[in-house]
């Protein structure tokens, strides 16, 4: 598999370089935004392979790395994993809506990071639902899920509150619809690890909680997904409007 390696630091980047080239990697260096948006690009090289994974350091010399992810999106579909010693969780959701496909905080064990590349390049490539842009439905999937204010709709995968239009992400959409089709059921967290990003990797639940936090943010609804301590989520549906208002 290709990779592109975003790094400004050359000292880090030749290590990461060796070990990722050890496990299998052609890697390609960039070292700032300017280099990764052009290595992208198409080039006259017609057998030369596409990028599998784009390992993206947010501590970039030329622009804020967020800038070149949102950029880097716009140009290829090709799996982003950020880098960042930015362990908040408003940070990791800004890059996640913008179109980063999972993050690693600094500083991280390499097992876990080989981990990570394999899973989104797994997601990318095989059988996963954000590329066939469905997960198994209950029911018929033409008919939209109403859940209070929000509506679900499997077949378009739009969502709406009070008929406003929410833009989600491909992995919150699946989250949101897994948990729809099935309110009050409490999923457990490998559950949904499983359904929604077809791996069994532990590493995701955190990724997971992102998800959750940023559906909560999005539909300005935090009670609409209710947390199972020691076990998942459940959707808790909104109560019907009564005749007395």
């Amino acid at each position: 598999m290709r990779l592109l390696l975003v790094e400004d630091d050359d000292h880090v980047a030749a290590a990461l370089s060796a070990v990722l080239r050890k496990h299998g990697f052609a890697v390609t260096h960039a070292r700032n935004g300017e280099e990764a948006l052009k290595a992208v690009l198409p080039s006259g090289d017609a057998g030369r392979a596409p990028f599998g994974v784009v390992l993206l350091d947010l501590g970039l010399p030329d622009q804020d790395g967020y800038q070149v992810c949102g950029k880097l999106r716009k140009l290829t579909s090709t799996p982003v994993i950020m880098v960042t010693a930015r362990s908040d969780v408003r940070s990791r959701i800004h890059g996640l809506n913008l179109g980063a496909d999972d993050y690693v905080v600094k500083p991280y064990d390499t097992g876990e990071l080989l981990a990570r590349i394999h899973a989104v390049s797994r997601r990318a490539t095989g059988g996963d639902a954000e590329d066939t842009g469905s997960l198994p439905v209950v029911g018929s999937p033409a008919e939209p899920l109403r859940l209070g204010s929000v509506v679900v709709e499997l077949s378009t995968r739009r969502v709406s509150v009070d008929g406003t239009p929410v833009q989600l992400t491909r992995k919150e959409f699946d989250l949101l619809a897994l948990l729809a089709q099935r309110p009050g059921v409490v999923f457990r967290r490998e559950q949904i690890i499983s359904e929604v990003w077809r791996t069994s990797w532990e590493g995701t639940g955190r990724t997971l909680e992102v998800h959750v936090a940023s559906l909560r943010a999005k539909l300005r609804m935090p009670s609409l997904i209710e947390t199972v301590r020691g076990v998942g989520y459940r959707l808790v549906a909104p109560a019907a409007p009564t005749a007395d208002g």
